[in-house]
């Protein structure tokens, strides 16, 4: 009989974790931008370019 792999079995559920964390983490950004916007609307992208001086 095959012995468990106790180390995967932690790193799966250590990246379930992870993911669902960062899942309601993006919810909640989510639903503060709209909270304060108008309603449905998707937070913007944040631009990389300076602005011009």
């Amino acid at each position: 009989m095959a012995k468990p792999n106790y180390q995967f079995e932690k790193r799966q559920r250590d990246l379930a974790k992870k993911k669902k964390k960062e899942e309601k983490l993006m919810k909640k950004q989510q639903a503060k931008a709209t909270e304060g916007g108008e309603p449905g609307a998707e937070p913007q992208p944040a631009d990389d370019k300076p602005a011009a001086e």
